[in-house]
C-alpha cells in the first residue's frame, strides 16, 4: 500500500466511526439517540484508534494534517510530502461522509434540526464567538501533537500505542471540546463539510462556511506550536518559530480574554440599565 492511501484510508476511517456516532447521536429515530456526549468522545477515541492501527505501519497514521504540519515543522517528517499526506487525508475524510450520509439514509429526513445534520459531518461551536473559538482549537491542537510526541517518547508493549493515542483523544474531548466539538483536525472538519455542501440531504441547510475557517486556522497553528513548543522545553531546540509562533500564540489569548471582558462589560452596562 503507498503512503497516499494509506492516509486516504486511515482518514476515511477516523470519519466513518467519528462521523457515525455523532450521526447515532444526534439523527432523530436511531437507536443510539440522545446517547450523548460521553458516547459521542469514545466514538471519536475508538475512530482515531481504529485509523492508526489500519494504516500506522505504512504510514505512520497521521490522518490530520495538522500533525503532518507539526511534525514537518521539528524535522519529524519531511515538508516534500506534506501537500501529498495532507491531500490525501482531505480525500479520505470527504469519501468517509458520503458514507456516513448512506448509513443513515432514512434519518435524513426524519430529523427537522439542520444544525443536527450538520454536526454530522462538521463541528459547530457551542457559543459562537470567532476569537475564543480559534483559542479552543489551538489548546486542543496543542496538547495532541504535544501529546502525541510525549507518546513516542515512551516505549509501550508491541501493539498498545494506537490504543494510548485513542485515549488521549478521548481526554480532549471530555475536558476541552464542550466548547467547538473539537475538531483538532482540518482534514476532520473540511473534507466532511464539503461533503454536506455536496450531497443531496434532505432539508440540510446551510453548510456554515462562514465558521469554516477556524477549525482550520486554529488545528494548524496550534499542531505546529505543540511540536515546536515541545522541542523547545523537552529538547531544549529554542527555535525562531517558536518564539514567533509564541508571540502570535500571546496575541491570540490576549485578543481572546479581552474580546470577552468587553462582552461581560457591555452584558453589565445593558442589565444595570433596565434595573434603572
Amino acid at each position: 500500500m503507498s503512503e497516499f492511501l494509506a492516509e486516504l484510508i486511515g482518514t476515511m476511517i477516523l470519519i466513518i466511526f467519528g462521523g457515525g456516532v455523532v450521526g447515532g447521536v444526534v439523527l432523530k429515530n436511531t437507536k443510539a439517540e440522545g446517547a450523548g456526549w460521553v458516547v459521542i468522545t469514545l466514538g471519536w477515541g475508538l475512530a482515531v484508534t481504529m485509523g492508526v492501527y489500519a494504516v500506522g505501519n505504512v504510514s505512520g497514521a497521521h490522518i490530520n494534517p495538522a500533525v503532518t504540519l507539526g511534525f514537518a515543522s521539528v524535522g519529524e517528517f519531511p515538508w516534500e510530502k506534506v501537500p501529498m499526506y495532507i491531500t490525501a487525508q482531505l480525500l479520505g475524510a470527504f469519501i468517509g461522509g458520503i458514507i456516513v450520509f448512506l448509513n443513515y439514509l432514512p434519518h435524513w429526513k426524519a430529523t427537522k434540526d439542520t444544525g443536527a445534520k450538520l454536526a454530522v459531518f462538521s463541528t459547530d461551536p457551542a457559543i459562537r464567538s470567532p476569537f475564543s473559538n480559534l483559542v479552543s482549537e489551538v489548546i486542543g491542537t496543542f496538547v495532541l501533537v504535544m501529546g502525541l510526541l510525549f507518546i513516542g517518547a515512551n516505549q509501550f508493549t508491541e501493539g498498545l500505542n494506537p490504543l494510548i493515542v485513542g485515549a488521549l483523544i478521548v481526554a480532549i474531548g471530555m475536558s476541552l471540546g464542550g466548547t467547538t466539538g473539537y475538531a483538532i483536525n482540518p482534514a476532520r472538519d473540511l473534507g466532511p463539510r464539503i461533503a454536506h455542501a455536496l450531497l443531496p440531504i434532505p432539508g440540510k441547510g446551510g453548510s456554515d462556511w462562514g465558521y469554516a475557517w477556524i477549525p482550520i486556522v486554529g488545528p494548524v497553528l496550534g499542531g505546529i506550536y505543540g511540536a515546536v513548543f515541545y522541542r523547545a522545553i523537552f529538547v531544549n531546540d529554542f527555535s525562531v518559530l517558536f518564539w514567533g509562533l509564541s508571540a502570535v500564540m500571546a496575541i491570540i489569548l490576549i485578543g481572546a480574554a479581552n474580546a470577552e471582558l468587553k462582552k461581560g462589560k457591555s452584558t453589565a452596562q445593558k442589565v444595570e440599565e433596565k434595573i434603572v
